[in-house]
């Protein structure tokens, strides 16, 4: 590790939990982020700004000037981009250190598949049923932690889905793919910006404790927070032995 790195990442350094151990396993780590927009940009900015050694962000949407209320990656002079180059001209900014690979295409599951195999960490930072499962079936299948994060109106939850544990619950133990969800989207009914920011730097904070090996991670547990009366809830959850994705795939 450079000089220059030592000065950058003290204050992560000076953690007895992280040290210069967790620091260079971060460094060398590798962080999937599907979604560049109200969570994507926190966790991705607190990604790089930790030092993990290669972001890959898919996204194929272009800013809008209504995403600059809350995807605080994102700028004025940047509406009409790409997220993804949007989201890496940000990081570049702000670690230059940090490898970005972007792609600009709608993830569908023959291409989660390649990526989340390359992947040490999956960021689940997309706002529809579909393709949580679709990036769910990946990690499953190439057991990998899965991150997933989701807010909307005043309401946000962050869990991590890690099949490498045997009892750990897959995310379609917790959301079968069978039931029917009301699909509901910000852009129909709002969302207040800090709770994006909130749930975003969960999920970065849940990465980054995988990633470093420091602490244990929300494995079998579902956070729920209410902005509107700043209330935490967390919930247990468990794996289903019928489960339509998880049970075929692992012991």
């Amino acid at each position: 590790m450079r000089d220059d790195q030592l000065l950058r990442y003290s204050r992560h350094i000076l953690l007895d939990e992280w040290g210069i151990e967790g620091q260079e396993r971060v460094s060398q780590s590798h962080a999937l982020i599907i979604g560049a927009g109200g969570l994507g940009s926190p966790a991705a900015l607190y990604l790089a700004s930790a030092g993990v050694g290669h972001l890959s962000v898919i996204d194929h949407d272009q800013v809008d000037v209504t995403n600059l209320q809350r995807q605080i990656a994102h700028t004025q002079s940047r509406v009409g981009q790409l997220k993804v180059e949007s989201l890496r001209a940000a990081v570049t900014d702000l670690n230059p250190d940090v490898k970005v690979s972007t792609h600009a295409v709608k993830a569908d599951a023959q291409l989660l598949q390649m990526w989340v195999s390359q992947a040490d960490v999956v960021l689940d930072c997309t706002d529809n049923f579909e393709t949580r499962h679709a990036i769910n079936l990946a990690c499953v299948t190439h057991r990998k932690p899965l991150v997933s994060g989701s807010a909307l109106r005043l309401d946000g939850q962050v869990a991590v889905y890690d099949t490498q544990d045997a009892a750990a619950p897959c995310y379609a133990c917790v959301f079968p793919p069978t039931q029917d969800f009301e699909e509901t989207r910000c852009a129909t009914m709002g969302v207040l910006a800090p709770l994006v920011g909130v749930i975003g730097s969960l999920q970065a904070t849940e990465a980054l404790k995988i990633l470093s090996g420091m602490g244990s991670s929300l494995r079998g547990q579902l956070m729920m927070f209410n902005a509107k009366h700043m209330e935490w809830q967390t919930i247990q959850t468990h794996r289903q032995a019928n489960c339509p994705v998880c049970s075929a795939l692992r012991p």
